[in-house]
């Protein structure tokens, strides 16, 4: 597989850092200028943690697969740190409930589909493991350090499960003041709502933060990186790693993506704005760029996508109706980078077609339809594309769909007896798309 997504012209720098930082993604450092030196002089292993909340990573990942990209291009060692042990215990950053408890099970299946997907965006060495750890005092070890420029994964339950409550406390727990701890911004605002702080979510940074010193002990992991959200978990494991091993590491944290109104994208009707095309099809993807904000153009050109800066500011200083050149393009460079060149095009041409008109619908032939019609079963698609005059017969209908002509919402049909029901309309609209050319709106009535 060929993993060349980042075009050398990215950037004049050669120093990842600057590049990071011309791009707007660094919010704040331990050490900038440390941090800074580090990825000019070394070849580093640096980590992000991902906890499996869901079977699939969105757009708010996304970012954060990014920026491992770049580090990735420019010869450093991403270390994917997927968290099978602090899955069990849920993040409290930037949240106002708790999370849902899951069964390992879920949690291990979660782990092996966030995997898949870190496959398609970067190049692992899979022959790379970490083993052998038995708790506080028995540490793990790798079997080998990874290839050069290769990215590895791990999990983090590796060396959490096998804990002993009393040994973590004694060992860890005695390095973390409460008083610090209230003060991080996550815990402050838990505190003042109703339901407050248990020790469970207290628990979440020493063991994040655990995380951090097993990794620099271990593999000499010397950097983590996070959303602007983790800085207080961060700073954590930096001071457990010094007390515990004498080890200088670092962190930097990425700004979070979001809006001009400072809420965070990637939140559709349907809720999150999901990678995996089967929970959100290509051409929903496209169209959720298509239509960002004007504001939020240049944001997304530097942070999404791997247009060199010169273009991304000549598209985003585009005026008026011009802007929704900059949009078309945005959207097309997010879709090709997640779900490839071919779905890119045809959501691109889908939406031309839709929309041709300057956004307007009215050129594309819509019929309106009872909403009684798609509740229950629903309707059959080829029932409902020869009632639209897409198809003369049956037989023909099923054809359509056999050569893989027919898509539903954006998504191919491959199931000939699909079922269309009413929660597969987005605001009471469906398009329906025949060949590459032929489009038909269905509203409900």
């Amino acid at each position: 597989m060929d993993f060349n997504f980042i075009p050398d012209s990215v950037s004049q720098f050669d120093n990842v850092y600057d590049v990071l930082k011309e791009r707007g993604f660094i919010e704040q450092s331990t050490d900038e200028e440390k941090v800074r030196d580090l990825l000019k002089n070394e070849k580093v292993k640096f980590y992000i943690g991902f906890d499996p909340t869901a079977d699939c990573l969105h757009v708010g990942h996304f970012m954060q697969v990014i920026i491992m990209m770049y580090m990735q291009k420019y010869g450093h060692t991403p270390v994917v740190l997927i968290g099978g042990g602090t899955g069990m215990v849920g993040d409290p950053s930037g949240r106002s409930d708790m999370r849902q408890m899951m069964t390992i099970d879920t949690i291990e299946h979660n782990c092996a589909e966030f995997k898949k997907l870190f496959d398609k965006f970067l190049d692992f060495d899979d022959e790379w493991k970490y083993e052998g750890n038995n708790g506080v005092y028995e540490p793990g070890h790798q079997n080998r350090e990874p290839l050069p420029g290769k990215a590895v994964s791990v999990n983090n339950a590796r060396w959490i499960r096998p804990l002993s409550y009393i040994d973590f406390m004694r060992e860890i727990g005695s390095c973390f003041n409460v008083n610090t701890m209230l003060r991080a911004e996550c815990f402050k605002q838990r505190m003042e709502r109703e339901g407050g702080l248990t020790i469970l979510e207290l628990g979440y940074m020493l063991l994040q933060s655990y995380d951090f010193m097993v990794m620099a002990r271990d593999f000499d992991v010397k950097i983590q990186f996070g959303g602007n959200d983790q800085w207080s978990n961060i700073i954590g494991g930096v001071d457990l790693t010094r007390k515990k091993t004498g080890k200088e590491v670092y962190g930097m944290t990425f700004s979070l993506l979001t809006n001009s109104e400072g809420k965070k994208m990637g939140k559709t009707a349907k809720g999150a704005l999901w990678l995996n095309a089967e929970k959100t099809s290509p051409y929903e993807f496209f169209q959720y760029w298509r239509n960002v904000g004007d504001a939020d153009v240049n944001k997304c050109l530097r942070m999404l996508t791997f247009l060199p800066m010169e273009e991304v500011n000549r598209l985003s200083a585009l005026e008026g109706a011009e802007i929704n050149k900059a949009k078309e393009i945005l959207a097309y460079e997010v879709t090709k980078l997640v779900h490839g060149e071919e779905e890119a095009q045809k959501a691109l041409d889908g939406a031309r077609a839709a929309f041709a008109g300057g956004g307007s619908m009215e050129n594309i032939p819509t019929t309106v339809m009872p909403k009684a019609d798609f509740e229950g079963e629903g309707m059959g698609v080829v029932n409902l594309i020869r009632t639209l005059g897409l198809v003369p017969s049956n037989g023909e209908g099923f054809r359509t769909i056999e050569q893989g002509g027919l898509s539903v919402g954006g998504k191919k049909v491959e199931d000939k007896k699909l079922m269309i029901t009413a929660d597969m309309f987005e605001d009471g609209k469906l398009l329906i798309q025949k060949g590459k050319k032929k489009f038909h709106m269905v509203e409900l009535g």
